[in-house]
């Protein structure tokens, strides 16, 4: 039978013998009245050798149509067909015939041009599927090839339904031909290995090598709802900056069944209460901004609509705007655009508001509150995705102000200012320009830091904290309200859960269920306890997020303090030599120096503005931590910090790398300095597990006897004036990957006051610091 554009391993024959076979059973039975009927059924068919031989024509298909019918009748029962999308056809082709009324209904909606087809299914899945139904039935192979299979038939109206297709395969027999080739275990599975060799199946089953003979029964049900939210998944887990808008809208008609759908976006900004047009991805047209850039949210919508909005994050809907009697300037606008029905969605993320969804149409009572909740199975999907569109907009951002306004350090500016100034010359002359490498050979590495120290340890310990405040308050609500007792005992285990040591997908997990599962179910309860438990979750003002505040509090205070010393002090540092000068705050603040002629070509450059340089840093390091001190009886969090400098003997090269915007070392042998930044942060005393840094102790790290003897006279200077105390710990540090032989001097720093060190640094009449022109 000829049906089909693709070539198949399968001649076709529609043989009716089971049913026949089954109409003879009846026809000799005990019941006189079906025996009769099954009689007249057989004599009618006799004629018509085909019905059990095969049937190898669409012509004779249409010719028996009416004893088909006849012969399906228990199979097809006329009580369903305005009910069953049902019709019988042979497993992935386009044979389809004996359709139920409500079939015929959907396909003459579609229209004369509609094409029946499969979704995304081509010729090469169906010829190697064919031959996975040739493995399962005659080589007993347990292959699982199902996927859901689609069919896309629009209504009158153009709205596009998806229907899953079900195949009762039960009357079908796969027979072999005298072309039909036997397969070795060998052979099978090589095919099981070679999905995309085409040819390899082929060959070892030759087009029209078999026989499918019978007929299958194909259900189909509507699965719009359900596909439109996997093709959701799809659209916005792939490019949503490009036609993002067009993707979704007929999302949104497939699930409403609304061609005369809309939908909007607008931004909420809490600080002001206001909505603003949405900055990032394609522009969505926003029916509550109604052609403004922004509008008081309080002053736009009606008070109804306000509270439940952006007050209570739930949906509010208006089945026809005409008829709605609160007056606010949202009915004006959507009434202006000839608006009659529509849904306010928030996009709430972490308990915050970040926006509104918009689901509007022309027609009245399109919506209401109740097909509003279809939105529940759409809203996670869409708050992730703006959270992505929301954050690739901020990296934009962050990519914008970094080429255009990142400022260059002044002690290297004049050589990217040389680099584009030949640059310009270049391209005014009509002459290419090879961008050259900005880079500083033979400059001396500083690095040094000022650690937070069981940074982790206090995170994890606030987090828990919280989630423990949370769940307990979580449980104490659920205890008066009715929700189900499965709920409940998921709140208990999620209890015994933080009281262990905090994993890392702990909190994730327990912020997804409560979010997901409890949350929405507590709105929709009108309680004094849930409003008050709600209130609770607010990121900046509520108590269950009260040590996570106080923690970040504390880190930003931290990291304030050391940063603003270090740069007040790189001032000075600056006038004893130009050098290249970075800091990074993380917990805890690191800096890198690097000093050399070639930063600074115009100068005289000698090894007495290293040492003073060095000095500098051992006494801001000394400085930090004392002022460290000072301020942490004020933390919301009493955190410790330490402190480490690392002596690296050799020059090294930087350059700067144009694809990230930064100086980085340059060359293998230099790529040594970054290895032992690494890797001594953790490291401990050789032969302990005591960490090389100490809180109160400055820590260097050294590894050749020239650096032993120019470090040595300055820690005995920072001794006679008082910064450090009298011992001296010497120590070696533990082999690290790639890194062995490293030694530390450990020294307590005694100054009380950080007043105790503007006095003493720097001295002019210590080290000549005299730079003259070259």
């Amino acid at each position: 039978m000829d049906v089909l554009d693709f070539e198949s391993p399968f001649q076709i024959q529609l043989s009716f013998a089971t049913l026949l076979d089954r109409l003879h059973e009846v026809a000799q039975g005990k019941d006189a009245e079906k025996a009769r009927s099954a009689q007249v059924l057989l004599t009618e068919l006799a004629p018509f050798p085909e019905f059990r031989e095969g049937i190898t024509s669409a012509d004779q298909v249409e010719k028996h149509a009416n004893l088909i019918r006849r012969l399906l009748k228990d199979y097809f029962p006329p009580e369903l067909t305005d009910n069953e999308i049902k019709a019988v056809s042979i497993p992935f082709l386009p044979i389809i015939f004996n359709h139920t009324e409500r079939f015929k209904k959907i396909l003459a909606a579609a229209g004369t041009d509609f094409e029946m087809g499969i979704r995304d299914f081509d010729a090469h899945q169906f010829y190697v599927l064919s031959c996975c139904i040739i493995l399962n039935d005659v080589y007993g192979t347990k292959l699982d090839f199902a996927k859901p299979l689609f069919y896309d038939i629009p209504t009158a109206e153009g709205i596009l339904r998806h229907y899953r297709i079900l195949y009762n395969a039960d009357f079908l027999d796969t027979l072999p031909t005298e072309q039909a080739l036997p397969l070795s275990q060998a052979e099978i599975e090589e095919l099981l290995d070679n999905y995309d060799n085409l040819e390899l199946w082929k060959a070892k089953f030759p087009p029209n090598s078999w026989l499918i003979k019978g007929f299958a029964l194909m259900v189909l049900y509507d699965a719009t709802v359900e596909n439109a939210i996997s093709l959701l998944k799809e659209k916005l887990l792939g490019s949503y900056q490009i036609d993002f808008h067009e993707n979704l809208l007929p999302i949104f008609h497939s699930i409403f069944n609304s061609k005369s759908l809309r939908i909007g976006f607008a931004m909420y900004n809490a600080a002001s209460d206001t909505f603003t047009k949405a900055a990032f991805g394609e522009p969505l047209p926003s029916f509550i901004l109604s052609g403004h850039d922004s509008c008081v949210a309080r002053q736009t919508l009606c008070v109804k609509s306000y509270q439940k909005t952006v007050q209570q994050h739930t949906y509010f809907a208006v089945a026809d705007t005409l008829e709605y009697t609160a007056h606010s300037l949202l009915i004006e606008h959507l009434n202006q655009q000839q608006i009659r029905s529509f849904i306010l969605a928030p996009v709430v993320k972490n308990q915050q508001l970040w926006g509104v969804l918009e689901v509007v149409s022309s027609q009245p009572r399109e919506f209401n509150s109740i097909n509003a909740l279809k939105l529940d199975v759409l809203m996670p999907f869409l708050t992730e995705t703006i959270d992505r569109m929301e954050a690739e907009l901020q990296n934009h951002i962050q990519a914008f102000i970094q080429n255009v306004y990142t400022t260059i350090h002044p002690s290297v500016y004049w050589k990217f200012r040389q680099e584009a100034l030949a640059y310009r010359y270049h391209q005014q002359a009509g002459q290419s320009h090879t961008l050259a490498e900005i880079a500083f050979p033979d400059v001396h590495p500083l690095y040094g830091q000022v650690d937070v120290k069981g940074s982790s340890e206090a995170r994890n310990l606030s987090t828990q904290k919280d989630l423990q405040t949370q769940l307990e308050a979580l449980q104490a609500v659920l205890d008066s309200v009715t929700i189900e007792p499965i709920e409940k005992q998921q709140i208990a285990h999620f209890l015994i859960d933080i009281s262990q040591p905090l994993q890392a997908s702990t909190e994730p997990y327990i912020t997804a269920y409560l979010d997901h599962r409890i949350h929405p179910q507590l709105r929709m309860l009108n309680e004094a306890a849930v409003d008050e438990y709600f209130r609770e979750t607010n990121l900046h003002t509520g108590r269950f997020y009260h040590h996570r505040r106080k923690y970040d509090r504390a880190i930003r205070q931290i990291n304030d303090n050391l940063t603003r010393i270090l740069d007040q002090r790189q001032q000075e540092a600056q006038a004893i030599f130009p050098h290249y000068y970075e800091r990074f705050r993380s917990d805890g603040i690191e800096h890198n120096l690097y000093i050399g002629a070639s930063i600074a070509p115009t100068l005289t450059f000698g090894t007495e503005h290293l040492r003073e340089l060095r000095l500098w840093q051992l006494r801001v390091i000394c400085e930090m931590e004392v002022s460290h001190q000072q301020l942490r009886p004020l933390l919301p969090y009493p955190l410790e910090v330490t402190t480490l400098i690392l002596v690296f003997p050799s020059t090294i090269t930087i350059a700067f790398r144009l694809d990230e915007k930064r100086f980085d070392v340059q060359g293998t042998y230099n790529a040594r300095f970054e290895i032992v930044k690494k890797r001594i942060d953790k490291a401990h005393v050789k032969g302990t597990q005591e960490r090389i840094t100490q809180v109160g102790k400055l820590c260097v790290v050294y590894s050749g006897e020239e650096d032993e003897k120019e470090y040595r006279p300055y820690l005995t200077q920072l001794q006679e004036e008082g910064v450090l105390d009298a011992t001296i710990e010497q120590l070696e540090v533990e082999d690290l990957q790639g890194v062995a032989g490293l030694k530390v001097w450990r020294v307590g720093i005694t100054a009380s006051n950080v007043e105790a060190y503007h006095s003493v640094h720097l001295r002019s009449d210590r080290i000549n610091k005299e730079t003259t022109p070259k």
